[in-house]
């Protein structure tokens, strides 16, 4: 067994030893800056399923209450708020003003809303002559049931709401009633 202590005939064990001690530490920081990288790089990359789930939002064709068919490059490369809804659900209708303030302050940063409301047409048009919606709202209907669980809604519940960057990361998927927090901590 070697000696640690440094003795004069053996005096580069302690040397060796602290080089040992200083290269193990330098390898174990320099590993744990290369694994905060890569979880980094890998947070901030789409992924492909991400990419290959938005492909069908993407493609999808709906339309606007208004007849309009939905132009969805207007929505691609901005941050954009996905919110599926429907006028029967309680908690999408009470957090519509919340998303809706979102857009009146944040369209002129660049972010973009849109709403997919999973009912039927004559309910939305009826709901939206009665209540002022500032973003797109498109008529997703039963379809939007599917979409919703190909982007990440297991459950189909609503609401449901899809956040993303510009360059297509999910910053935030939630099913339930939003928070002012959580739109606030976006920008």
């Amino acid at each position: 067994m070697t000696s640690t202590n440094p003795t004069p005939e053996n005096p580069v064990p302690e040397i060796s030893s602290n080089l040992t001690r200083r290269l193990v530490i330098g390898g174990v920081a320099t590993g744990g800056l290369i694994a905060g990288g890569l979880v980094s790089w890998l947070k901030n990359t789409p992924s492909a399923s991400n990419l290959q789930q938005l492909q069908k939002l993407w493609s999808s064709t709906y339309q606007h209450p208004n007849g309009d068919d939905v132009d969805w490059s207007r929505f691609q490369g901005k941050p954009l708020i996905i919110n599926f809804w429907a006028t029967w659900c309680t908690p999408c209708v009470e957090e519509m003003p919340l998303i809706d303030r979102f857009y009146k302050e944040n369209n002129a940063k660049g972010w973009q809303v849109v709403g997919l409301a999973v009912d039927q047409p004559s309910r939305v048009k009826s709901f939206l002559a009665q209540n002022q919606i500032s973003y797109p709202i498109v008529l997703a209907g039963l379809g939007g049931t599917e979409l919703s669980q190909a982007l990440g809604n297991q459950s189909g519940a609503l609401p449901f709401t899809l956040i993303l960057s510009a360059n297509e990361r999910v910053l935030l998927k939630k099913i339930g009633k939003l928070k002012a927090e959580e739109l606030s901590s976006l920008v």
